[in-house]
């Protein structure tokens, strides 16, 4: 099949990203080992990374499930999202707002259905 990865290159595939990965993260921490403190603005931008990486892995799935965009009432879960996302930041409890987005998510399908 073409494009298929054979062993030694998925072998260096791997490794390539690996040593990629390991560069990365040692630069942060050779670049912050030289202050003795990080500056404010780097360390309030990096509060929003687990925001941002959350919501770039949610998001793809809410609003386009398979693979085009779904915004339609036949489509549950943006409904489901929004009441998880109102659940999150009323209690700030991840298992209400696990029950509470499943919940919105299986009566909302079971609606539409």
């Amino acid at each position: 099949m073409a494009g298929q990865l054979d062993g030694p290159v998925l072998w260096l595939v791997i490794l390539a990203a690996g040593v990629g990965t390991y560069a990365i993260r040692v630069s942060f921490v050779a670049l912050f080992g030289r202050f003795d403190e990080v500056p404010e603005g780097v360390e309030r931008a990096l509060q929003f990374v687990p925001a941002a990486v959350l919501a770039a892995l949610v998001a793809p799935d809410v609003v386009a499930p398979e693979g085009t965009l779904a915004l339609s009432a036949s489509n549950p879960r943006p409904l489901a999202a929004v009441v998880a996302a109102a659940v999150a930041w009323y209690t700030e409890d991840v298992a209400a707002t696990l029950i509470a987005g499943m919940g919105a998510l299986w009566v909302a399908s079971y609606l539409l259905a």
